[in-house]
């Protein structure tokens, strides 16, 4: 016969004995059962393996004595009364049934953590396709902001295109005859006619052209244009922002070139200023345009 203690049952199924005091201890002595739920739930921790420390007399893992307790202890009573004596056969039939308690623990708590692993998967799916729903809206909203702004720059160049066609219109209806049949100021005295030979070659392309205007008042406008935009637009610019001149209305301006000295015609008012030699840059000059 031989006896078989809770610590020594613990000792048995492959804990260290440390840990198993701890834990029967630190369950009051409930049982192996309590004993090996604390093992299972803390043998994780990083002081799972620390001491514990204890009253003196008390030995962890054993159930205190009833002398320990305070209890009579009467003439004849056996020393270690309910002490359980196990023979060999009940011994290993119960180490057993323990470490079957072991493995279904163990499997009770893989299933715990694989549920844990799916719900934690779950929900970084569900914070992916939020942050990829929110990213594509973003991207949308960009796209609309930037279809929003060409649509009113092509409203601004439609403007501008059709406040020229006015211009022109009223310019031809102010002198009579169309645009066309206007006398070309080339031909007034000390001008330069416009031949193709005058103009500089162009080395390379430009896509932008910086224009400086002055005006006969001593001051100047700069102003930066598209180098396919006709001279006509900067002829806009400048009446635009000349300032208002005393005595009603504004007169039409002439463009003039400082060097090689030119006078630009009605006609050239509709080529674009890189055929004019205006590219990357040039300095014009503002004349009051006499009417015939």
């Amino acid at each position: 016969m031989a006896e078989l203690t809770a610590l020594e049952s613990l000792i048995e199924m492959g804990f260290p004995r440390g840990r198993a005091e701890k834990a029967l201890a630190l369950t009051g002595n409930q049982g192996i059962e309590a004993a090996m739920d604390w093992l299972m739930e803390h043998e994780d921790d990083p002081d799972v393996d620390e001491p514990l420390e204890t009253p003196v007399g008390h030995v962890l893992g054993q159930e205190p004595t009833s002398s320990e307790q305070g209890g009579p202890e009467g003439p004849g009573a056996p020393a270690e009364e309910g002490r359980l004596v196990l023979s060999e056969e009940e011994r290993q039939e119960q180490t057993k049934r323990m470490l079957e308690l072991v493995a279904q623990k163990q499997r009770e708590r893989e299933e715990r953590e694989e549920r844990e692993a799916l719900e934690r998967e779950r929900q970084r799916r569900k914070q992916g396709q939020e942050l990829s729903a929110a990213r594509q809206r973003l991207q949308e909203d960009e796209m609309r902001r930037a279809a929003e702004e060409r649509r009113r720059e092509k409203a601004e160049e439609q403007r501008v295109r059709e406040k020229i066609e006015r211009d022109k219109a009223e310019r031809a209806k102010k002198y009579g005859g169309s645009v066309s049949s206007q006398p070309s100021a080339s031909a007034q005295p000390g001008s330069v006619p416009s031949s193709p030979s005058q103009e500089p070659p162009s080395k390379r392309e430009y896509d932008q052209c910086r224009i400086q205007v002055r005006l006969p008042d001593g001051t100047s406008l700069t102003q930066t244009f598209r180098a396919r935009e006709q001279l006509a637009a900067v002829r806009l610019y400048v009446e635009l922002h000349r300032g208002e001149e005393p005595g009603g209305d504004q007169d039409p301006v002439q463009l003039l070139s400082g060097f090689p000295r030119r006078a630009f015609s009605e006609a050239d008012m509709e080529r674009p200023l890189q055929d004019l030699g205006l590219v990357p840059s040039a300095v014009l000059i503002v004349a009051k345009k006499c009417p015939s």
